[in-house]
């Protein structure tokens, strides 16, 4: 049973709740919800999509290398966990004491998982033609990695005060461009390099493009974290471009091949992945006008707000397509395993979304608007949340029927 995952089911009702406090908290209802804003993005950053991933990524990199799936490495989950429960405990109350605990114990789960990754035969993978190798997805998980422990640090030298000897100009924008841009970012497009052709049923429409796309990921996530700590744009604009073409380079082999097939795109798994990304494109699209400080641009509700729309609009969405997906394949092995979400899902998490960005620019209105942003986006989970109840439920009464294991064919 891998433990991560019935510890990513528990985070997902967790940030089920909280987007429902801070519904409540916008609509004046539960005021006293209002100042754990931090605490209901990390409960989907650091609690859902972390445990995924580290449960995940070590059987995925071995599958796809034609090895053995590796056994579960008790120290890192309890590494990992330990330090998301004491830092889960110290953001709120601000105890620097447990926020640098949290933190260290987390950074050296990261460190163990890479040297884990690292130590996994790079082969290529089994069914891959000659030529085509560049379908691996191991060296984004590794350069993902590398920018969450940047992340981390930075992260927590916010509540300890490693901003001012570390030279950092902007710190919470370099430890959102760490963990967005690089951590994620990169994370996610190697999931759909590996798993594409199993969601699909087809390769990717360039597979040569891959390495090429890893780099301008891995250079432009570098320039935007280095923009930020230097405050320099000769960083952030280039970085800016690359990510941006890098992104759309990605988007385009993922459509491409299914171009036309509308038995595939009836299916809501697959817009949730896709739509996703419009919601980390907004923020990039519009960092150029923030830049050159147009007037009357709300730069500063931007980069206050865009944040929340990031995470719930581009992480969780993708998260309700690939975490269920992943449920399926390790509790219900002998069934046919699809991407998770529902069309109502990908109507409230994408209204969720536009709502937020409303309220950024529609100042009169703002608490209203946010307050419905949250509202939407609950609601967006309640599903997901039944989803994955329902496949641990189903898998759980199976276990007399033997050892269940996660398999890509």
């Amino acid at each position: 049973m891998n433990l991560y995952l019935l510890m990513t089911a528990i985070f997902i009702l967790m940030a089920a709740l909280m987007a429902a406090d801070a519904a409540l908290a916008s609509f004046t209802l539960a005021p006293w919800f209002s100042g754990l804003r931090w605490l209901r993005v990390h409960f989907i950053t650091l609690g859902a999509i972390t445990e995924t991933l580290f449960g995940l990524l070590p059987v995925i990199v071995a599958i796809r290398a034609g090895r053995p799936r590796p056994a579960f490495r008790w120290d890192i989950w309890l590494t990992l966990n330990i330090g998301l429960l004491t830092l889960l405990i110290g953001i709120p109350i601000v105890n620097q004491v447990l926020i640098f605990v949290g933190g260290t114990l987390v950074f050296i789960a990261t460190m163990l998982l890479i040297v884990q990754l690292r130590g996994l035969p790079a082969q290529k993978p089994a069914g891959v033609a000659e030529g085509n190798s560049t379908h691996y997805g191991r060296k984004f998980y590794i350069a993902g990695l590398s920018y969450f422990l940047l992340g981390i640090i930075v992260g927590t030298g916010l509540w300890l005060g490693w901003s001012e000897w570390l030279r950092i100009q902007t710190p919470v924008e370099v430890h959102i461009h760490a963990n967005n841009w690089g951590f994620l970012s990169l994370i996610f497009a190697g999931l759909l390099v590996d798993l594409y052709p199993t969601w699909a049923g087809r390769p990717l429409a360039w597979p040569r493009s891959i390495t090429p796309i890893f780099w301008m990921l891995t250079i432009g996530a570098l320039g935007l974290v280095l923009g930020p700590w230097v405050k320099s744009n000769y960083f952030s604009v280039p970085g800016i471009i690359l990510f941006l073409g890098a992104t759309f380079w990605l988007l385009l082999n993922v459509i491409k091949p299914l171009w036309g097939d509308r038995e595939t795109w009836s299916q809501p798994g697959l817009w949730h992945l896709v739509i996703a990304y419009f919601w980390i494109l907004a923020p990039v699209l519009v960092a150029p006008l923030i830049i050159l400080g147009v007037p009357g641009f709300p730069g500063a509700g931007i980069e206050q707000n865009a944040p929340q729309a990031l995470i719930y609009g581009w992480v969780l969405q993708f998260g309700y397509a690939f975490i269920p997906y992943f449920f399926y394949r390790l509790f219900l092995p002998h069934e046919p395993a699809r991407l998770g979400g529902s069309w109502f899902s990908l109507l409230m998490v994408n209204l969720g979304g536009f709502f937020l960005w409303a309220s950024i620019f529609i100042t009169d209105y703002q608490a209203m608007l946010h307050g419905t942003a949250y509202l939407f986006w609950t609601l967006s989970l309640i599903p997901i949340v039944l989803t994955v109840w329902r496949i641990v439920r189903a898998g759980l009464a199976r276990l007399d029927d033997g050892v269940v294991s996660l398999e890509m064919k």
